[in-house]
C-alpha cells in the first residue's frame, strides 16, 4: 500500500529566548483572566450563553505553576519539531510546546498559510503564564490561552484512516483533569490537513470543558464567517451584539480597521456549515472548517492603535508583519465553559487549507456575496459531506493504539492512570514517564505517607484535586504534608482549614518560609496586610538563611518571593524594610525588567522622583508584562505629567481621563 503522508521528526532553529524556571510559589490568588464578565452584565444574553458563562469559571491555575522565568535575550536554538508532509502540504509540529502547529505550507503555491513567527518569545498572555505568538494552538482547560502553551505532550505515529501515517498528540489537561487527543494527518492529493480532536472525561462526575482551535494568520487579510452578527468583547470586559461586518461605520472584517484589541464571536445559525477564513487583497489564503460539534467562530484583532501595535511588535522582532487570530470553539464564545457528562467524551473533526476566491467579490461591498463566494469555493475545494464523511471514518482510529513515539509528554497523566487505573485505549499514560515532580505523589499514593525532602530546597508542585486531597489529610501530619495539604485546601475555598494546616506546619518544620508565605497570603486576602507584610519580612528572611547556593531552584525562589516581599512591605508603607528585601537580591534579579520597574516604585516611595524617572529614562523591559496590565503606565503618571513613552504604551484601550 502507499504511504500516503510522510511523518518525520526535524529541528527548527530560530532566535529563542529561554524559558527560564517555573515559579516555585503555587498560586493562591484568585486567577486574573481579562476574558470575564461580571454577573450583572449578563442580563439579557441568551440563556445558554449566561448559563455557560456562570459555569464553573476558573478561579485558580493551581496544580499548575505560573511560568514566569522567562526573559527576552534571544540566540539561535534548536527547537525539536514534527514535520507531516503529503504531495501538497507541509505542516510544521512543535511537540515540546504544547503540539502548536507552527507553519502550514501550500507546497503548489509556494504559500504559508498562517502567520509564521520568526522568533520563540514567550509573554504574559497563556493562563499560567509563559505563551508565544503564531500558528495554530489547541487551547483546552479554561477560557484563555491553554497552560500547555510552552509545555510537552506525547507524540506518536498511528496508522491513519486512509492506511497511510497519522500524527498523534495527546496529555493530561490538568485545570480540569482531562485527558485530551489531536490527531492530524494529510490524505494523500489532499490540500488540507485533517485534525481530530477528543476530550475525554474518565470520571464519575460531570467536567466543565473548554476547546478553541486559535489560528494566526497574517492581518492583512479580511476575516470571512457565515454570520450577520457577532458579540463584540474589548477592553470594557462587556459582551454586545453587533452587526457583521460593519458597525460604527466601520468593516470590522478587516482586522486593520479597528483601533483598539477586541473579540468578534460570530453568531452562526443553527443548521450552516461551521467555516472561517482570512483572505488577502487577490483572494488567497487559509480556510478553516469542521463538524457541527465545534460550534463557535471567532475573530481577535490587536487593532492599529498604538498599545495593539506595541504589542504586535512585542512578541516578535523588528519588521515582522503582525497577525490577527482566526478560532473555532465548543460554544459561541471563549466566555463559556460545557458541561462532560461523567465517563463521557466530546469529539469532531477540523479541516485547514488553502482557499482562493474571486477577489472583486471577496472584497466588494457586499457582504452577502463575500460570503456566498468564499463558502462556494470551499464547498467545490472540500465539500461539507466529506468532512463528515472523514470524522466517521477517523472516529473508529482514535482508539488505535500508538506505534513509534515521537516525543514524550508529562508524567502528570501516568500518575491519575496509576491512582484510578483508567482505561484509556489509544492515549497511553505509561508508569514509565513518571518524573521526580510526580515521585512524592506516588509514594503518597503506595503507603499514605508523604515523603519529606532528603535536601533543604523550594517544595515540589502541589497537586489539588480531592481525591489528593483526602490522601494528604489522612496521611501522618508531617510539615511538608501540612504545607501541601494547605494549598489543596486553600484550592478547594477552605482557606481557614487551610490555615490551621499551614500553622500546624510551622510548629516541626525544618524551613518556615514556604509556610509563612501561604500564611502571607492568607492575610491578605484577609485585609490582615500588617501581618502579612511581617510574615513575608520574616519568609524572606528564613529563605536567605537556608538558600544554599546559587542555582536554579533557589534563584527563582528567591526572585518570587522578594517580589511579593517588596510589594507587600510597601502596600502597608514599610519601605525601609522593603529596601532592605532589595538589598538581598541577586544582581542579576535587580537587573532584570520586572525588577527594574519595581526599584522605580521603590525609589517613589523613598521621595527619589527623579531616580524613579531615572528608571523609566534608562529603559527596561518587563519580560512578563500581563496581558491587559496597567502597572507601567500608572507608575509613570505617578511620577510625571508628561506623555508615557512610546516603548511603554501597553494599554488595551484608551488612556483613562
Amino acid at each position: 500500500m502507499v504511504i500516503v503522508t510522510t511523518i518525520r521528526r526535524d529541528v527548527l532553529t530560530l532566535p529563542a529566548a529561554e524559558l527560564g524556571p517555573d515559579n516555585p510559589l503555587p498560586p493562591l490568588r484568585t486567577l486574573d483572566e481579562v476574558h470575564r464578565v461580571e454577573e450583572r452584565d449578563r442580563v439579557g444574553l441568551p440563556r445558554e450563553m449566561a448559563r455557560q458563562i456562570g459555569y464553573e469559571p476558573l478561579r485558580s491555575v493551581l496544580p499548575e505553576r505560573v511560568r514566569d522565568g522567562y526573559g527576552r535575550t534571544r540566540a539561535p536554538r534548536g527547537i525539536d519539531t514534527i514535520v507531516i508532509e503529503n504531495e501538497r502540504l507541509r505542516a510544521v509540529v512543535l511537540p515540546g510546546l504544547g503540539g502548536r502547529v507552527a507553519s502550514l505550507f501550500h507546497k503548489s503555491s509556494g504559500r504559508e498559510l498562517l502567520y509564521r513567527n520568526p522568533v520563540f518569545q514567550p509573554a504574559c498572555f497563556a493562563l499560567n503564564g509563559a505563551w508565544f505568538s503564531g500558528g495554530v494552538e489547541w487551547n483546552i482547560g479554561a477560557t484563555g490561552h491553554t497552560a500547555l502553551s510552552c509545555a510537552p505532550v506525547h507524540a506518536a505515529r498511528v496508522t491513519a484512516p486512509d492506511g497511510g501515517e497519522m500524527l498523534r498528540l495527546w496529555e493530561w489537561e490538568r485545570l480540569r483533569d482531562l485527558p485530551f487527543q489531536v490527531d492530524l494527518w494529510l490524505p494523500r492529493d489532499s490540500d488540507f490537513l485533517y485534525v481530530g480532536v477528543r476530550i475525554r472525561n474518565p470520571h464519575e462526575k460531570p467536567a466543565p470543558t473548554y476547546w478553541w482551535s486559535n489560528i494566526a494568520v497574517p492581518e492583512e487579510r479580511r476575516v470571512l464567517a457565515p454570520a450577520e452578527e457577532a458579540w463584540h468583547f474589548g477592553y470594557e470586559r462587556r459582551l454586545r451584539r453587533v452587526s457583521v461586518p460593519a458597525y460604527d461605520g466601520v468593516d470590522r472584517t478587516y482586522p486593520l480597521a479597528s483601533t483598539f484589541p477586541a473579540d468578534y464571536f460570530y453568531e452562526v445559525p443553527d443548521g450552516r456549515r461551521r467555516w472561517i477564513a482570512a483572505l488577502d487583497d487577490e483572494g488567497h489564503g487559509l480556510v478553516q472548517t469542521s463538524t457541527d460539534v465545534l460550534r463557535g467562530r471567532k475573530l481577535f484583532v490587536w487593532g492599529s492603535g498604538t498599545g495593539g501595535r506595541r504589542w504586535q511588535e512585542w512578541l516578535t522582532e523588528p519588521g515582522t508583519g503582525g497577525y490577527c487570530e482566526i478560532q473555532a470553539g465548543l460554544a459561541r464564545t471563549q466566555l463559556e465553559h460545557v458541561r462532560l457528562e461523567p465517563e463521557s467524551e466530546v469529539s469532531w473533526l477540523e479541516a485547514y487549507g488553502p482557499l482562493s476566491a474571486d477577489a472583486a467579490t471577496v472584497h466588494g461591498g457586499d457582504w452577502d456575496a463575500a460570503r456566498a463566494e468564499t463558502q462556494d469555493r470551499l464547498e467545490a475545494a472540500l465539500p461539507r459531506a466529506d468532512v463528515d464523511a472523514a470524522y466517521r471514518a477517523w472516529l473508529p482510529y482514535a482508539d488505535t493504539e500508538p506505534g513509534e513515539t515521537l516525543a514524550a509528554g508529562s508524567g502528570w497523566g501516568a500518575l491519575e492512570v496509576l491512582r484510578a487505573s483508567y482505561k484509556l485505549p489509544g492515549t497511553p499514560f505509561e508508569e514509565s514517564t513518571l518524573g521526580d515532580e510526580q515521585a512524592p505523589w506516588a509514594e503518597l499514593l503506595r503507603s499514605g505517607t508523604f515523603p519529606e525532602p532528603r535536601r533543604a530546597g523550594p517544595p515540589g508542585p502541589t497537586l489539588v484535586a480531592r481525591h489528593w486531597r483526602d490522601m494528604l489529610e489522612t496521611a501522618p501530619a508531617r510539615p511538608l504534608t501540612e504545607y501541601h495539604l494547605g494549598v489543596a485546601q486553600w484550592h478547594a475555598g477552605d482557606q481557614a482549614q487551610a490555615v490551621r494546616s499551614w500553622e500546624r506546619g510551622l510548629q516541626l518544620a525544618p524551613s518556615v518560609w514556604p509556610l509563612l508565605r501561604c500564611l502571607a497570603v492568607a492575610d491578605q486576602v484577609a485585609g490582615h496586610h500588617e501581618r502579612a507584610a511581617d510574615r513575608y519580612a520574616e519568609a524572606f528572611d528564613d529563605l536567605c538563611q537556608e538558600r544554599r547556593d546559587d542555582g536554579e531552584a533557589w534563584t527563582a525562589a528567591t526572585a518570587a518571593l522578594g517580589r511579593e516581599a517588596i510589594e507587600a512591605l510597601l502596600a502597608v508603607r514599610r519601605v525601609a524594610d522593603a529596601r532592605a528585601v532589595w538589598d538581598r537580591l541577586r544582581d542579576a534579579t535587580r537587573e532584570r525588567g520586572r525588577f527594574r520597574l519595581i526599584e522605580a516604585r521603590l525609589l517613589l516611595a523613598e521621595g527619589d522622583r527623579a531616580g524613579a524617572r531615572a528608571v523609566f529614562d534608562d529603559g527596561f523591559e518587563v519580560a512578563d508584562l500581563r496581558e491587559g496590565a496597567e502597572v507601567i503606565s500608572e507608575l509613570w503618571a505617578r511620577i510625571t505629567d508628561e506623555p508615557l513613552p512610546a516603548r511603554y504604551e501597553f494599554r488595551m484601550g484608551p488612556p483613562a481621563r
